[in-house]
């Protein structure tokens, strides 16, 4: 018998959402709505804790997003089977690039409590933000923001498009198609994430600089892509249909992508550090020293051990990567962690930094819209791509 004789016949009746991503759906609604009363008080209470704690919660949800879409290009440019698996998760996850971009709404409204570039009297008496006003200005960031997304919104939707006329006929060109598309879209993608770093987070301390914050930016979306990815597969696994093909194989070839993301994240971190401790110039070290010091430090401890020590030493562990249990749980504790960082990436950036309740209430509203859409999405095709010509071989290949 033949791989291909030995694969289950693939149709898309057989592959629709599990009956309870209704009820998740439905739970992700009832969260976010508890998320929006809280924030909408949070508001009235403490305007500006409000809008830095929403911008933590839609830097969350936009890493996510556009990491997924990042790892969809990157497997159509490699064909891996590992792929194939969770190629629809990734997809609804591109889909929900509108949703995103409408979510960073409440954000126009708050440019002046976030950026100090928004403001005119501070500007006024800054010549250096005088020089990096013709860039840094409400309308121009607003304008960026849309064409950033309108861009990675046109490759997700050429994707998907293509996607789904395979799904209606087997055609190998299509493949060839979407590794087209992916090839000049990874690298535009990281292009246009390195200018968005820069204005989403950068731009908090406009008199700070750093070369390498661009890359540690789209890094960090990437490392958070494939967290939430893993999060999801391991919840799949246990449901009809997909608990079928989901074998443990495919989880140890995610263990082991979320152990390289894991490390480039730390090198990016650690080699951003490394140029500015040894510059050791004043315009640089302001940005390490607002986030080392007094309660900070501690967070920042909390991420050399909990965002790369202890989980570069789990993902080491064979047998660890091939429990879809215990990865899953190890990649919500990333996702955790990736919240976190940007908690600590983005208050300390301003006179009185706080932790307050209104952090998680953003995450819960913001988080829980972005869910609610992401699974309305999944549910409109099937979970595999039934046409894919590598599918039926990955499928038997794996089951051995």
């Amino acid at each position: 018998m033949t791989t291909l004789d030995a694969a289950p016949r693939l149709a898309a009746a057989d592959w629709g959402a599990p009956s309870e991503v209704d009820r998740l759906q439905r739970r992700s609604l009832a969260a976010a709505g508890v998320g929006i009363v809280a924030c909408a008080a949070g508001c009235f209470v403490d305007r500006p804790v409000f809008f830095r704690a929403y911008l933590v919660a839609w830097l969350f949800a936009a890493g996510v997003t556009l990491g997924c879409l990042a790892i969809a290009m990157l497997h159509h440019l490699s064909r891996g089977g590992w792929g194939l698996m969770i190629r629809r998760t990734l997809e609804a996850a591109s889909r929900t690039l509108p949703v995103v971009l409408l979510l960073a709404l409440p954000l126009a409204f708050g440019m002046r409590d976030l950026y100090p570039w928004a403001r005119p009297e501070v500007v006024a008496a800054d010549p250096i933000l005088q020089a990096k006003h013709a860039y840094l200005n409400v309308p121009f960031f607003w304008i960026r923001l849309v064409f950033f997304f309108a861009v990675w919104g046109g490759f997700a939707f050429l994707l998907n498009r293509t996607s789904l006329e395979q799904d209606r006929g087997a055609d190998p060109a299509l493949t060839r198609r979407m590794q087209l598309i992916s090839a000049p879209g990874l690298v535009i993608y990281c292009l246009l994430a390195t200018f968005a770093g820069v204005d989403w987070l950068m731009s908090l301390q406009p008199r700070w600089f750093s070369t390498m914050y661009g890359v540690y930016f789209f890094g960090s979306q990437g490392l958070a892509g494939m967290a939430f990815v893993i999060v999801f597969a391991a919840w799949l696994a246990r449901r009809a249909p997909m608990e079928q093909v989901l074998t443990r194989h495919f989880f140890h070839d995610y263990g082991k992508l979320l152990l390289t993301f894991v490390m480039l994240w730390a090198y990016f971190s650690f080699s951003q550090f490394l140029i500015i401790w040894a510059g050791n110039e004043p315009e640089e070290i302001v940005w390490f020293v607002h986030r080392l010091r007094g309660g900070w430090g501690v967070v920042a401890l909390l991420l050399v051990v909990l965002h790369f020590a202890l989980p570069f030493a789990l993902l080491l562990s064979r047998d660890l990567k091939r429990n879809p249990r215990l990865l899953g749980g190890l990649a919500l504790g990333m996702l955790a962690m990736r919240w976190i960082d940007l908690l600590w990436q983005t208050e300390p950036a301003f006179p009185h930094p706080a932790l307050s309740w209104q952090h998680p209430a953003a995450l819960l509203a913001v988080g829980g819209l972005w869910f609610a859409a992401f699974l309305r999405e999944l549910k409109k095709r099937p979970l595999l791509p039934i046409n894919d010509p590598y599918l039926p071989e990955a499928i038997a290949h794996e089951g051995h």
